[in-house]
């Protein structure tokens, strides 16, 4: 079991402060065949790529281990979404990686971490979660990393699958230099001109995400800004703001999804902002071209279409 810090294990001071607490605090929810590394012990809205690439060591020195059966990790939840995409993304062995948290401090009168820690082990225990890759185990659920996302702030059960089943692509080659990509994500509105992507490719962004609206939309603001993106060698992707259903690209004539992936920029089908950011971070960093961050980005597809 790998500890990263997060609410699971925090408590709540006199001021309402939540904070870190020993391991003791959680250690009776650990049987004895656990091994416990504390890898770091930060608020998971702290997480960066550089701390992932520790953290993704971590998990590899550890499971270089043939005595260890599986890997359990401990996180808090703002950002786990993202780091179960990272260590998935690079996850080839068969022995499954379980990344589990909390909504409510271990000092709660009733607290969701030793439910959430329960289930993370027997589901690491589990043959079923063989060759499965990472998987998030919360409320109750057991799902893939690859495509899920928090859904709400507080609810106990409060992360949801939002792409469909699909065979698990192969693991990308490591490169350390992921921790150097750049990628800003973007947020689209009504009237949004090219100013903060601008920015980003002035700060030295190498991809950009654009959380779009609708199926994949903009204006020709943003239509412009993506074409000297793409000139410029940044790599843009585009998704959507809206939870549910897949980004489909087929409105043109005024910036629409169309018009974007006609002017370079790739497709999001599933992923949303911030498991594609991941994504194609790792993409950059792996050297892909543009060909094969399209099929890279297509794999999380609806199953039933691709027969």
């Amino acid at each position: 079991m790998l500890t990263t810090g997060g609410t699971i294990a925090s408590g709540r001071s006199c001021d309402g402060r939540i904070s870190p607490l020993a391991r003791g605090a959680i250690s009776h929810l650990i049987g004895p065949d656990v091994l416990v590394r504390d890898v770091m012990a930060i608020d998971s809205s702290t997480m960066s790529l550089q701390r992932m690439t520790s953290l993704r060591n971590a998990v590899t020195e550890v499971l270089d281990d043939p005595d260890t059966d599986a890997v359990v990790i401990l996180h808090g939840t703002d950002t786990l979404e993202e780091t179960a995409m990272f260590l998935d993304l690079f996850h080839d062995d068969p022995r499954p990686v379980v990344v589990t948290g909390a909504q409510r401090p271990a000092d709660h009168p009733d607290p969701d971490g030793p439910h959430n820690i329960s289930l993370a082990i027997q589901a690491a225990r589990s043959a079923d979660s063989r060759e499965q890759g990472v998987l998030i185990a919360f409320g109750g659920q057991l799902l893939a990393a690859r495509g899920a996302r928090k859904a709400h702030t507080t609810q106990l059960d409060a992360y949801r699958q939002y792409a469909p089943a699909a065979q698990r692509p192969a693991a990308l080659p490591w490169h350390p230099t992921i921790g150097q990509q750049r990628v800003d994500i973007v947020a689209l509105y009504p009237g949004a001109d090219r100013t903060h992507i601008d920015a980003s490719v002035s700060a030295g962004a190498r991809g950009i995400v654009l959380d779009a609206m609708g199926s994949g939309n903009a204006n020709p603001n943003i239509l412009g800004a993506v074409s000297d993106c793409i000139l410029r060698g940044v790599a843009v992707v585009v998704t959507s703001r809206v939870p549910d259903g897949v980004v489909e690209p087929v409105y043109g004539g005024s910036g629409g999804g169309h018009d974007l992936i006609a002017a370079g920029a790739i497709a999001s089908p599933w992923l949303r902002a911030a498991q594609a950011r991941i994504q194609l971070a790792a993409l950059l960093a792996c050297g892909a071209e543009r060909d094969q961050m399209v099929d890279a980005f297509a794999e999380a597809r609806d199953p039933v279409a691709a027969r």
